[in-house]
């Protein structure tokens, strides 16, 4: 039998989602559900002085109001600088929308027309909102794996990174910024809680149990094992469904203090308030090279913002500058500037997606500054090691992922001066850029089962955010176990199965498909024994070396059987086998990464300063790409984020910390009308060092580069360099 990896399938889940057969967490109905509503903080930084609950109290149907003067029993740090939200367990607030109360009633409704009752009183303190006003103040952070904020490589002799940059031939120094974004998944926030016998089931979107349910057990103050998490479908997250949110601790502590099943459901804009961001930044890169191209200094220094309430780096310097380019001279830096706003978080490709949009940028200009090819540029400084560094990739074929770019989307055809091609009063120009992503991979343990049935079942705790997990899981195990993809079953999404760890920075495949591999050899193992040693096994006496299992069939060197034969003969309503899979010594060999291109077409109205993307390439580089169809939606979807990002996306704060633009209507994503046709082209090299399997990640690779892509085709459309994302018709106009 042929392996159906590699092939194009359509998501194994996909029939139950179109027509509403899958059930998302809010759609869990429990007996005797009761409905909790949230109130948030109308001021961004002082202290509650008074909760008027009264009126709510009274109206119908209410069963409780919670509030830090009444609070539900919530353990943990009240403005989560690490594990679960604990809210209402003190009465400073640090952002606006801050969940400040909880009123539970019998209906949705009743609870919100209760909760609009609350009056509260408030010490106000003039709130921090502004990066830029912050900057003089900014602080290096804590980082992540020990890695110091300021990183500096210099070559012998070298004094300093401004003494590089001074001796360059050719320097560019620019400042570029990129605003606050929101995860806004298609599915809210939601949670359903439900107690027995001190034992707790929770049913709430989330990135992965073996986060939320340890933290939830801190939160509870109940041992791990009584939390039950179960969260089969995940309708979008991005990073934004990793923290376990006020919603679930709520509805948590609610269900317990009223011995009947609590829903949380966050508003539109409670998501926007109540959840997490990206943090905006502010982007200093300065590049020094020769007349030929070649770089001889690089310096890139990044500011963010960084929550009071959820503080996260957005590592935009250390996690593109360091690694992408050639240099013997490189310096970069990371501070931040806590503000009272909401928290901040990971979200798809967090510091690539940023960082690229000043490097790729300040790239850009270099080129054009040079008199090069932008291609040509990046060719030029092709990084064999990171700068200071001796490890090789464990793969890397950028320089083919620019190459195939560049013949597929007709590069050598383009004008090399900006303002060259018109079409009527539009103003076409194109742009391309550098895409490149870290190769995650973490311990993940799987379960695979041989069923009587015929039928095969892959089984583990990994979450399926919409990015086809589960297809994924019925894949590989169909590939190992040697059956048609329909005879495999995939189970997911449930705390109490195999421990598979998190879905997040592009992981989940590397992670699990080698625990999966692993587990059908022990499932086998098994079976074969079973085969062996059982009196009533048609192959029962047989030496276990002269036993193998092939394609469904259990072979001998006298009789073939299929496998649920010898299980109905044995009375074996399944035959499992369990296996973890871990990285080894190889992530101290290797970097590992993934890499691509993103080639972009625009036009720019001369006389409106509209911007339309008109074509759109990626070429991606990462490893064996296990379902080409799902795989090419994932990299779409990342391309269209970055077009979002370069011409829609942006939060506004006001003055008083109040999201300006914090619901669907006012938050600008693109539509179907604002997308064309997206190319995608995988080169596919599986990387076997990095692990057996050979994929790598895709979730988060399409994002990456690619606002930078659009904003260099816009100025070789128009001759306007546009440094701030969003890009609005204002600044192609001025």
């Amino acid at each position: 039998m042929s392996s159906p990896l590699g092939t194009p399938v359509d998501r194994v889940d996909g029939l139950a989602k179109v027509t509403g057969a899958a059930k998302y967490s809010a759609d869990r109905s429990l007996d005797g559900l009761a409905f909790g509503y949230l109130v948030t903080s109308t001021a961004a930084n002082g202290t509650i002085t008074a909760m008027d609950v009264a009126a709510a109290r009274r109206s119908p149907g209410v069963l409780g109001v919670y509030t830090p003067f009444d609070p539900l029993r919530i353990i943990g740090p009240a403005t989560n600088r690490s594990g679960a939200d604990a809210p209402l367990q003190t009465k400073d607030v640090h952002h606006y929308g801050e969940p400040i109360g909880l009123v539970v009633a019998e209906t949705f409704e009743q609870a919100r027309a209760a909760a609009n009752t609350i009056r509260v009183s408030y010490d106000v303190r003039p709130p921090a909102t502004s990066l830029r006003d912050g900057i003089p103040t900014a602080v290096e952070p804590p980082m992540r794996d020990d890695e110091p904020a300021v990183v500096t490589v210099l070559r012998p002799g070298v004094p300093s990174i401004e003494a590089a940059l001074d001796s360059s031939e050719v320097v560019v120094r620019e400042t570029y910024t990129t605003p606050t974004q929101n995860h806004m998944a298609m599915e809210p926030h939601s949670a359903v809680a439900s107690w027995k016998a001190g034992a707790l089931t929770i049913y709430t979107a989330n990135q992965g149990s073996s986060i939320l349910v340890p933290q939830l057990a801190t939160a509870m103050g109940v041992p791990a094992d009584k939390i039950h998490a179960i969260f089969p479908f995940t309708g979008g997250a991005f990073g934004g469904k990793f923290n376990t949110y006020a919603h679930i601790t709520l509805a948590a502590a609610a269900a317990r203090e009223l011995n009947r099943p609590v829903k949380v459901v966050f508003t539109r804009e409670q998501v926007f308030s109540a959840t997490s961001t990206r943090p905006d930044t502010v982007q200093n890169i300065a590049l020094g090279a020769r007349a030929d191209g070649t770089l001889t200094a690089l310096r890139h220094d990044a500011w963010g913002t960084a929550s009071i309430s959820r503080p996260f780096v957005e590592l935009s310097s250390h996690r593109t500058s360091r690694r992408w380019y050639a240099t013997q001279n490189l310096e970069i830096s990371q501070r931040v500037v806590p503000l009272n706003v909401p928290g901040t978080s990971i979200m798809r490709a967090p510091g690539e997606a940023t960082g690229s949009f000043a490097l790729e940028s300040a790239m850009d200009e270099l080129a054009w500054k040079l008199g090069m090819d932008p291609i040509q540029l990046r060719m030029k400084n092709y990084a064999a090691t990171i700068p200071g560094g001796n490890l090789p990739w464990s793969s890397k074929h950028l320089d083919e992922c620019y190459r195939i770019g560049a013949r597929e989307f007709g590069w050598d055809r383009r004008p090399r001066e900006p303002r060259a091609t018109r079409d009527g009063n539009w103003l076409v120009g194109t742009g391309m850029a550098t895409a490149a992503y870290p190769a995650f991979r973490y311990p993940a343990t799987m379960k695979v089962a041989y069923l009587w049935d015929g039928t095969a079942e892959v089984s583990g705790s990994t979450s399926d955010l919409g990015t086809g997990m589960t297809t994924v899981l019925a894949l590989v195990g169909a590939d190992r176990v040697g059956l048609p993809l329909r005879r495999v079953r995939a189970r997911l999404g449930d705390s109490r199965l195999s421990q598979a760890g998190f879905v997040g920075g592009s992981c989940g495949t590397a992670s699990v498909g080698p625990a999966i591999m692993a587990a059908v050899q022990a499932a086998t193992r098994q079976l074969l024994t079973l085969a062996v040693t059982h009196a009533d096994s048609p192959l029962h006496g047989t030496p276990i070396e002269d036993v193998r299992y092939e394609s469904g069939q259990v072979r001998s060197r006298r009789r073939t059987v299929p496998f649920e034969a010898v299980l109905r003969a044995t009375g074996s309503p399944r035959i499992e086998g369990e296996a973890s899979a871990a990285p080894g010594n190889e992530t101290r060999q290797y970097e590992m990464d993934c890499f691509g291109a993103t080639f972009c077409e625009v036009r720019v109205h001369e006389l409106t300063g509209e911007v339309r993307v008109s074509r759109m390439l990626g070429v991606m580089d990462a490893g064996r790409i296990v379902n080409p169809k799902t795989a090419r939606n994932q990299i779409i979807g990342g391309m269209v984020w970055g077009v979002s990002a370069a011409l829609h996306e942006g939060l506004h704060y006001e003055e008083s910390g109040r999201l300006a633009n914090g619901t669907l209507a006012d938050y600008l994503v693109p539509v179907n009308a604002d997308i064309p046709d997206v190319d995608v082209h995988f080169v596919e090299y599986p990387d076997l060092i990095h692990n057996p399997l050979g994929a790598k990640g895709i979730g988060e690779l399409g994002i990456v580069g690619m606002a930078a892509s659009v904003a260099n085709a816009v100025y070789h459309a128009t001759g306007k360099r546009v440094r701030d994302l969003p890009i609005t018709l204002e600044q192609l106009l001025d």
